[in-house]
């Protein structure tokens, strides 16, 4: 029931006939206040013309016949009252009205003034003492002057307002019957008029919500074309531009989100007051470093401190703001700037930017540089050394001056050897290696290596082996690969004691092969494995001729390696051993 005065139809009926009620209301006073008005100003005409005529007749006539005459001029629901004088007056026979007294007629002074020779009418009530339990106690009187010879005398003819009662409660019965029809045809019609006003906005309500569930291509259906037809029309177009706008903002969304998803650098956005609201990728890598080097511990803050107080001094100076900080071995740059909402600011957002590597560039770089000076003035300094002693005949003896040519000769051999491993280092960097690749079964191009390396194993008292279970055929540059395999025996028999080992496992699937060089030597430091195939990098910090390279090796090797698709890695543990491993695809 509460649902119909909710509705739009129940508010529209209940206003519709609360409105015909008030006008059939305001009808029915007037009509009834009409009825009663024009009923006595009849029945005033009709009882003054009754009294007027039985005046005459009883004026121009003798008292007998005069009554007589005057008795029938009366209708049933009429009384006359002849007076003549105090002791003579007469009232016509009629039970249904009862006689007034004299002393009632004299007394009211509205009604004495007949006897003054004027006309009245008048509405009174009926005399206690005449009433009966059945008469109704309201009359109109009529009384008009009688001259007589002797006296001033007078008519009155009275009648009962129970026929205007009467007319009255005919009248409220039509009206009531009347009112009743004017409220069912108005329901009625107040219910078709709001069900062909109501169903457009009941369809336009069912759009609305499936709008609000993202269904922005409903469509109202137009039936008419007046105002509800407009605003069907204005709320379909409204759908269209709900639909594109969002559609526009959607693809914005999405392009934002691949842009933030796609850079390099990390993007974290921060509200007022500092909580984070949008990360992309890299952001999530910094933050999921920064839990997992405090431990996620509850109570950590979603960023850290510095990041924190960063935040705070970008928005209180309200310009831009920069750090750098160390976080799980990597370098972060980040850069903080306000967010404004007109003039006001809303946040900030913070980009980071990984610098590791660009840190670990210049560190290259500036290591490069001394270890080339470095590698360079051993030579340079021995050649000037040995030349001078050449010049300034320190050497006495032929002798002695062919053993200083031979080390004059020894350096520049190693320096040549050194300035052609840069030259081959910077052209597989620059991507200008060119591979003669063919297919080669391993297991005599891997006993030819190792037969060149049987002499200096048995010189140093190590053995050198191979191990192959099955044969391979590789599409390999053999040259190329031959230069890794000889550098990575070299250094296990340079590295490994008197009485070691040194092994060449070969094993694969159908996918790759598996070359792994293990010696039993002395092995490299944990702290020293990641930087292995660097350029330069000698895990043996004291640089002693002899037994250390130039450093470029390993750097060369995994070049090769990677330029045949394939991956090398190495594995130690000080004291015990190292082993070089490299995998080749075989597809």
């Amino acid at each position: 029931m509460m649902a119909i005065w909710r509705s739009v139809v129940g508010k529209l009926w209940l206003t519709i006939l609360l409105l015909v009620a008030f006008v059939l209301f305001i009808l029915t006073v007037l009509l009834l206040s009409f009825f009663e008005k024009y009923y006595l100003e009849k029945t005033g005409e009709q009882l003054t013309q009754q009294a007027v005529k039985v005046a005459r007749v009883v004026a121009e006539h003798d008292e007998q016949f005069a009554r007589s005459i005057a008795w029938t001029m009366v209708d049933d629901v009429s009384k006359l009252m002849i007076i003549i004088d105090d002791r003579h007056y007469w009232y016509s026979p009629n039970e249904q009205l009862a006689d007034l007294p004299l002393s009632f007629i004299q007394q009211d002074k509205q009604l004495s003034r007949v006897f003054e020779g004027k006309k009245v009418v008048k509405r009174t009530m009926m005399p206690n003492e005449t009433m009966r339990n059945d008469a109704y106690n309201e009359l109109f009187i009529v009384g008009v002057p009688l001259r007589t010879s002797d006296e001033n005398g007078a008519v009155f003819v009275y009648q009962s307002l129970k026929a205007v009662e009467e007319t009255t409660k005919q009248t409220t019965k039509f009206i009531f019957l009347a009112a009743f029809i004017a409220i069912v045809l108005t329901t009625v019609f107040a219910f078709f008029l709001s069900t062909r006003i109501t169903a457009p906005l009941r369809k336009m309500r069912q759009v609305a919500f499936e709008m609000a569930r993202g269904k922005f291509d409903s469509k109202v259906p137009i039936v008419t074309h007046d105002e509800i037809g407009e605003l069907a029309m204005a709320f379909n177009q409204m759908g269209r531009q709900l639909q594109f706008h969002i559609n526009a903002l959607n693809q914005e969304k999405e392009q934002l989100a691949s842009i933030l998803s796609s850079m390099a650098d990390g993007v974290i956005t921060l509200n007022r007051n500092g909580e984070v609201l949008i990360t992309n990728p890299p952001a999530d890598r910094f933050l999921q470093a920064w839990y997992y080097e405090q431990g996620h511990r509850e109570d950590l803050l979603p960023l850290p401190p510095r990041v924190n107080e960063l935040f705070t001094k970008a928005v209180m100076e309200e310009k831009e703001q920069a750090t750098e900080i160390a976080l799980q071995g990597r370098n972060w740059v980040i850069v903080m700037t306000p967010l404004y909402n007109g003039k006001v600011i809303r946040g900030a957002v913070a980009v980071l930017r990984d610098m590791t590597e660009e840190r670990r560039l210049d560190k290259l770089r500036k290591d490069f540089i001394a270890n080339v000076s470095h590698e360079l003035r051993t030579p340079i300094a021995m050649l000037q050394g040995y030349s001078e002693a050449i010049v300034d005949d320190i050497a006495a003896t032929d002798e002695e001056k062919k053993e200083l040519a031979k080390v004059i000769y020894d350096e520049s051999l190693r320096m040549g050897r050194l300035v052609n491993d840069l030259l081959d280092l910077a052209r597989m960097e620059a991507g200008h290696l060119t591979l003669h690749k063919e297919r080669i079964p391993l297991r005599s191009y891997t006993e030819r290596i190792i037969h060149k390396f049987q002499a200096l194993a048995k010189e140093k008292g190590v053995r050198l082996l191979v191990d192959m279970n099955e044969e391979f055929v590789v599409f390999l540059d053999p040259d190329r690969i031959e230069q890794v395999l000889t550098n990575l025996i070299d250094n296990a028999l340079r590295h490994t004691d008197d009485g070691g080992e040194v092994r060449v496992i070969v094993d694969g699937d159908e996918e790759a092969v598996r070359i792994s060089v293990r010696d039993s030597g002395s092995g490299i430091a944990e702290e020293d494995l990641p930087f292995v195939f660097e350029r330069f990098y000698k895990a043996d910090k004291a640089r002693t001729r002899g037994r250390s390279g130039t450093g470029l090796g390993l750097a060369i090797a995994k070049n090769i390696v990677e330029a045949h698709k394939g991956t090398i890695a190495v594995h130690s543990k000080l004291g015990e051993g190292t082993t070089f491993t490299f995998t080749l695809p075989l597809k």
